[in-house]
């Protein structure tokens, strides 16, 4: 089942859940500020783990790819010339600073604005995203990287994925044309 599908299944459900839950109820406003709580420490103690994987692993396999320019930018592709360790932690680093912001947001609409029902919601829809997550499926659940999980990713079809006017390339034709056009490239810390 398509993820995007399975999660609006899901928040439906959820949302329909929430409002039958007695949030006035002290603890059960414990439990579930618990279970958010819980929730994330299991996604950045995986982060963490996969950290460690990265790093252990240390791949200095390099990697050529055309990063397609912003949606409305008149810029041109750029070509990347990276290593899957750099590539790794880039992705890594993305997937920790999304979730922090996610959390962050969570403490303004929980405790500014007194929302209470995304806490069931956001307990479940991240914990459920970590495990369909790329890096989760290579170096928590030992996939090989190949097919879907060769790198680079693909977009994600949310947000970011709209944000970008083309997918990425890998094929040799691309990568020596966006080189050429950028002067060798750029090197992805």
């Amino acid at each position: 089942m398509n993820p995007a599908i399975s999660n609006l299944v899901i928040i439906l459900f959820l949302v329909q859940a929430a409002k039958k839950i007695d949030f006035e109820n002290p603890l059960v406003m414990t439990s579930a500020r618990g279970a958010y709580i819980l929730s994330n420490l299991i996604i950045l103690g995986a982060y963490a783990y996969i950290n460690m994987k990265i790093n252990a692993k240390k791949d200095l396999t390099v990697i050529k790819y055309v990063e397609p320019a912003p949606m409305g930018s008149a810029e041109e592709p750029k070509a990347v010339v990276t290593t899957i360790y750099d590539y790794d932690r880039g992705q890594l680093k993305q997937l920790i600073r999304s979730t922090l912001m996610g959390v962050g947001m969570m403490c303004v609409m929980h405790f500014y604005f007194k929302y209470t029902n995304p806490l069931v919601i956001q307990s479940i829809i991240p914990l459920k995203g970590l495990f369909e997550g790329n890096l989760v499926k290579i170096h928590l659940l030992n996939k090989p990287a190949s097919g879907e999980l060769k790198r680079p990713w693909k977009a994600n079809s949310g947000i970011m994925g709209a944000m970008q006017q083309g997918e990425i390339k890998t094929d040799k034709k691309s990568v020596e044309k966006a080189e050429k056009s950028t002067r060798g490239g750029a090197k992805e810390e």
